[in-house]
């Protein structure tokens, strides 16, 4: 799992990208090729799709350096979406291909896109939340079980959880509907 950056690398970063630096798309595609192609597997269900996707965010993020804008998040968080965006119009792509009317599709999208941002969210927080929920949740432990494990109180392992799980209820978007499909010359990412 990729550690998140610190904006000063994140703006050096895109300026070695701007200036065409291709050690820069090394490092880059070093410290976060797992969490994008996790992403795009989880959204997709295929490798084969993932890794399309990896090159395509990757080719994007080289050739517009500039579409990154540091005052609205960091670098892996713009990376995530970014990720997110392309594994979601691939879906659609191969699902519009396959058996299934356009409500399935759809469908399919809702769940995948709210599985990538839950999956993003996840390991994203804080180390301190996300070991509870893990305890919690892949281990089946109470809370009681949690705060010994954790070496915590049982009121710190509950406020632990708690915000674990508010933090996890923002995966669904406002009304459970995906995002709009994007276009090839939107800044906001690769199609």
């Amino acid at each position: 799992m990729a550690t998140p950056a610190p904006p000063r690398w994140d703006r050096r970063m895109q300026q070695r990208l701007a200036r065409g630096e291709e050690a820069a798309l090394g490092e880059l595609y070093d410290r976060y090729a797992s969490l994008v192609h996790g992403l795009a597997h989880r959204v997709t269900d295929d490798d084969d799709a993932a890794d399309q996707v990896t090159r395509e965010v990757f080719g994007y993020i080289w050739e517009n350096p500039d579409a990154y804008e540091p005052k609205y998040g960091s670098l892996r968080s713009w990376i995530a979406a970014l990720t997110r965006r392309q594994a979601v119009h691939r879906l659609r792509q191969y699902e519009h291909r396959g058996p299934g009317g356009p409500d399935e599709v759809e469908a399919r999208v809702r769940e995948a896109n709210a599985a990538a941002r839950a999956d993003f969210i996840v390991t994203s927080m804080p180390a301190p939340l996300r070991a509870a929920l893990e305890l919690a949740y892949r281990e089946r432990v109470d809370y009681r079980r949690a705060a010994a494990d954790l070496g915590v109180s049982e009121d710190e392992a509950r406020r632990r959880l708690r915000l674990g799980l508010q933090m996890l209820s923002t995966a669904m978007e406002p009304g459970g509907r995906p995002e709009p499909p994007f276009e090839q010359h939107d800044r906001r990412g690769p199609a």
